[in-house]
């Protein structure tokens, strides 16, 4: 998955998003039709099941609508599509959600906290094994990524700056064929890239996000006025997920249809799965959501995207777009809330209320 921003696409989507914003309000009111975008991801392949083996339909029949659900194989474009109201959810990372909707205006509500990357995203050093040896090196990774935020994090740990490094932005398409290139000594991406990169004998993982827990997430977000008019749809998102959920864990058809859309087998399909903390469970993911370290984990990123500048050319601190949680506290801007996590559909999926 191209987990990437661009300050390029982020002027688009800005742009998109002010058309959208002056859009009729009309087009948020009540409605029977609804789009769901998602792209190929380990935390992401349930919504593709669900929707080729008819777990969407069954759920969408229930409440009397339709939802479509599209995959995009360009992660951003999918983002974009949302960004413009051309689809009512999408899935995407915490991160994106704050950088590209969020500060492009729209108000978006994370329905669905699907899980957090918890080792799939790896720095690997080519014949060093310590993470302190990736200073005064060129590190190839996908600028403004959540690649580029690990290794921010990573930095931080071994008392090192980015201006300790060079980052040179490389797709994630040519980041494997890069390492085994002789000038390539450190990289920065995830699974299954990273998989294959560890596959080389000189290739070391020397940090992954299993020692940032919980600050990459994987959500399905709406938009909020969509949501808020229309709680049937958020009802049966929960439903289509969780429903699925327990189908990956009880079928092996389903694991072995995941993975084969996910372009490998079962066993890659597992061994990205052991480095994803997925909340299979309403009470899973309502523990996180509710808990008070997203909290923090939250005002992390946001910190990072206003380093980066990627918080909206306006804004004046980390805090200028408003995140609000579960308990309905606010980190940043009450006044500009844009990023919501709303535990109402996964606390229904847990109460038995869909």
């Amino acid at each position: 998955m191209n987990r990437s921003i661009s300050k390029l696409l982020q002027s688009a989507v800005a742009v998109a998003a002010s058309l959208a914003l002056v859009m009729p309000s009309a087009e948020a009111a009540p409605k029977k039709d609804f789009k769901v975008a998602w792209s190929i991801y380990v935390g992401w392949m349930p919504w593709g099941y669900a929707a080729d083996t008819g777990i969407v339909k069954k759920w969408a029949d229930k409440y009397g609508i339709t939802i479509e659900v599209k995959q995009f194989n360009d992660y951003v474009e999918s983002i974009n599509q949302y960004t413009a109201g051309a689809f009512d959810a999408v899935t995407l990372t915490n991160m994106d959600a704050l950088s590209i909707p969020a500060a492009g205006g729209v108000d978006t509500t994370a329905v669905i906290v699907g899980d957090y990357s918890n080792g799939n995203d790896a720095i690997i050093l080519k014949g060093k094994d310590k993470l302190a040896d990736i200073k005064g090196q060129t590190v190839n990774l996908v600028e403004f990524s959540v690649s580029h935020y690990l290794l921010a994090r990573a930095l931080e740990s071994v008392k090192l700056a980015e201006k300790d490094v060079k980052v040179l932005n490389t797709s994630d398409a040519d980041m494997a064929s890069a390492y085994k290139t002789a000038d390539v000594t450190a990289v920065v991406t995830w699974k299954p890239i990273v998989s294959t990169i560890l596959e080389s004998p000189d290739a070391k993982a020397v940090y992954d996000s299993s020692q940032i827990p919980g600050e990459i997430i994987d959500l399905l977000v709406a938009n909020t006025e969509v949501v808020k008019d229309n709680p049937d749809f958020g009802k049966a998102l929960a439903g289509i997920w969780y429903e699925t959920m327990t189908e990956l864990a009880s079928k092996k058809e389903a694991k072995e249809h995941m993975a084969k859309a996910s372009g490998t087998d079962v066993a890659g399909f597992d061994e990205q799965l052991k480095t994803t903390k997925l909340f299979s469970t309403p009470a899973d993911a309502l523990a996180f959501t509710s808990g008070a370290d997203i909290k923090g984990k939250n005002e992390l990123v946001a910190k990072f995207l206003f380093d980066k500048a990627l918080l909206g050319k306006d804004a004046k601190s980390a805090e200028a777009i408003g995140i609000e949680f579960p308990d309905k506290s606010v980190f940043g801007d009450k006044a500009n809330v844009k990023l919501r996590y709303d535990a109402t559909f996964m606390q229904a999926a847990a109460d038995g209320k869909l």
